[in-house]
Order: structure tokens, then sequence, then C-alpha cells
């Protein structure tokens, strides 16, 4: 998988994936436009996007209706270092009934990539390029060093 962001000034980047773009922003009293989600919020949207569509697979096996359904999510800020946690993904699916079907809701969300990558601590490197030149690995990101 591949995304390009390209900045746009002040706080605005493009972000582009496939030929589809959004505008990543900040909102007005941290010095951006409020033309675009911020980067917690992309993130956020991500996991919530994520896990309704396997909350909808699931309920597009079982011939069960997916309509109206909606996925709304928290996350608290935390410090030391600076970041998102206490991550909660509510999905509300009107007309599901019976707890067989929740619990299977339940553990089809709970296969999502999006938080499984994000449970496994992925390896994320910074690599630096300027000019025609790229930079070793700056630092390279896991549970002890945040």
């Amino acid at each position: 998988m591949e995304l390009t962001v390209n900045y746009l000034g002040d706080a605005q980047f493009e972000a582009e994936a496939r030929g589809h773009k959004l505008i990543c922003d900040q909102p007005l009293d941290n010095g951006g436009a409020d033309e675009g989600m911020t980067p917690p919020e992309l993130l956020l949207a991500s996991l919530a996007t994520c896990a309704g569509y396997y909350a909808v697979q699931y309920l597009n096996v079982r011939k069960l209706e997916s309509a109206g359904l909606r996925v709304k999510i928290t996350a608290e800020k935390a410090k030391a270092p600076a970041r998102l946690d206490q991550f909660v993904i509510g999905i509300e699916v009107p007309g599901v009934f019976e707890e067989k079907d929740i619990e299977g809701l339940r553990r089809s969300a709970e296969k999502c990539l999006i938080k499984n990558t994000m449970l496994a601590t992925p390896a994320i490197a910074v690599e630096i390029r300027t000019g025609s030149t790229v930079s070793p690995v700056v630092e390279e990101l896991s549970p002890a060093n945040g």
C-alpha cells in the first residue's frame, strides 16, 4: 500500500491514494483553516470505518439488515509520549437483537486490519529525503521509544 501527502501551505496537507484525495488541516485555534480533519481524527476515521466494514460483512453474509449501521469512536489523549489511548469503538446496528449476532458483530469488528495493526506495535521507520539523497533511518519506533 502506498499513499502520498503533499504540503499545501499553512497547516494543510493533501493525501492521495489510488486517485482519491482528502485534505488534512488543523482547527482555527491551532493555526489552521479548519478545512479538513486533523491527523488524529483521520486515525479515528480509519479505525472506525475498518470496524464498520467488518461488521457489515458479518451482516451481509447472514442476510441481516445493514442499513442504518453507525460507528462512533472515541479516544483519549495521553502523554509521555503524546499519543491517543483508550479507544472505544461503538457499533450501532438497528434491528439486530439476538445475542449470537451481537457477539458475531463484535468478533467481526475485532478482525479489523487497522485495529490489529495498532495492537501489534508495527515497525515504523522515518526516512528524510533531501534532493537526491536518502538519509539512513532516523528513528525506528518501538514500544520502548514510543
